[in-house]
């Protein structure tokens, strides 16, 4: 079954329960470059309870931030309830989120622009940031004040990395600047959650992340 297709049938079912579900992030990202995947992201006005009605064998587990993830012909679905996020509080969770059903409310949350793009039923685009400019300029850029986003979660320093890597990207020089001063924040994080993030860029392309790496000072060892 085609991305797209996946897509419009669950589209069909939310919209069955008087719901909207858009495609989102990264699944909009790599479909208007032409990059396959094998995840689908969406979002949805229905909170996890509520999706509960009609997906009851979906898995709940992140509930409490409004994930639902199950899985879909050969597709990793993940569908994220719109809502709008408080301070965070341990450099990578918000001390408390709120439900939301705009989408002008909720975008604000996501990380970079190109990552904040909105697709509904009808294949219209939604957004609300210049996502699309930046994407056609091959252009990294956070949503809001740099340093702050990644004083909220410095996992983000490394996922600007990876996505530099992986989509041949320039990082606009503000978020640059912004690695630079945040590097040390890394140390407040999991190791193991910033190895896994590191080995992803491993996978990429070893000898550009190693680069990369090196030019931004952050420590990395390889385990085997």
């Amino acid at each position: 079954m085609e991305f797209l297709e996946v897509f419009s049938n669950l589209a069909d079912v939310y919209a069955k329960y008087g719901y909207k579900l858009y495609l989102v992030g990264g699944s909009v990202r790599d479909y208007l470059l032409k990059v396959p995947t094998s995840d689908i992201d969406l979002c949805t006005d229905a909170t996890p309870e509520e999706t509960k009605e009609f997906l009851p064998d979906a898995n709940y587990r992140f509930a409490k931030y409004g994930t639902v993830s199950f899985h879909y012909d050969l597709y990793r679905v993940e569908v994220t309830t719109l809502r709008t996020e408080e301070a965070y509080v341990d450099f990578r969770h918000p001390r408390e989120i709120k439900f939301v059903k705009s989408l002008e409310l909720d975008y604000v949350r996501r990380d970079f622009t190109v990552n904040a793009l909105y697709l509904d039923r009808s294949m219209k685009v939604y957004d609300f940031c210049e996502g699309l400019k930046d994407l056609k300029t091959k252009t990294l850029r956070v949503i809001g004040e740099p340093n702050k986003r990644l004083e909220e979660d410095p996992l983000r320093i490394i996922r600007a990395l990876r996505f530099k890597l992986k989509l041949d990207f320039e990082i606009e020089t503000e978020l640059s600047n912004a690695i630079v001063t945040n590097v040390p924040l890394l140390d407040n994080l999991n190791q193991e959650k910033v190895d896994f993030e590191i080995s992803k860029m491993y996978k990429i392309d070893e000898e550009k992340a190693q680069k990369l790496l090196d030019i931004y000072q952050i420590k990395y060892i390889k385990r085997n």
